[in-house]
């Protein structure tokens, strides 16, 4: 029997050999191909572990080694080239620390998803000109009431945006989709 743990929730998965790998995982539903999916087999714990007495003898290196290029300890959050561009009118090294800051003081921090870095909570936009869509399963009712608020974030390293919605508002979405007649 083969073991995947699941990138999302770093759940450990057994399947079955009769019905092959889960393409999902049964915990968090995301799907566990591709990005930074593992899959550990039984030879290869033992390798790992025999590897593990050999590498004691050798000088550790932390995670913050990974992402150091210039030898500077301070450095919290890798520059991708989108953000290289502006290195010799500002001070990187400040910028990533700044950014690291907030980032530990957001409740909630979505992953970029074209380079994969936490994003920045810029703030919210009120969504007020909008036409809510009343489908017939509902009732009539509308899925979302305007006005409402969406929380915007930005992403440190690439500049994506993106939105979701902002907490009041999600409420009312779920209490607008839970009491309506079926």
């Amino acid at each position: 029997m083969e073991t995947t743990v699941c990138p999302w929730c770093h759940t450990e998965i057994v399947w079955d050999e009769e019905f092959g790998p889960e393409d999902t995982c049964p915990h968090c539903n995301n799907e566990l191909s591709g990005y930074r999916t593992i899959t550990i087999g039984a030879d290869d714990l033992e390798d790992e572990e025999l590897d593990t007495e050999d590498a004691s003898d050798q000088e550790e290196v932390s995670d913050e080694d990974l992402w150091d290029d210039d030898g500077d300890k301070d450095s919290v959050v890798p520059i991708f080239n989108t953000l290289v561009q502006f290195g010799d009118d500002y001070d990187l090294t400040r910028y990533e620390q700044s950014v690291a800051s907030l980032l530990a003081a957001q409740l909630e921090a979505p992953e970029c998803p074209q380079c994969h870095e936490l994003m920045l909570h810029s703030g919210t936009q009120q969504v007020s000109g909008f036409t809510p869509a009343t489908p017939e399963a509902l009732g009539g009712g509308a899925v979302l009431k305007p006005p409402f608020s969406l929380n915007l974030f930005v992403c440190p390293s690439c500049f994506h945006v993106q939105h979701s919605l902002a907490q009041e508002d999600r409420i009312q979405l779920v209490r607008n989709l839970s009491t309506t007649p079926q």
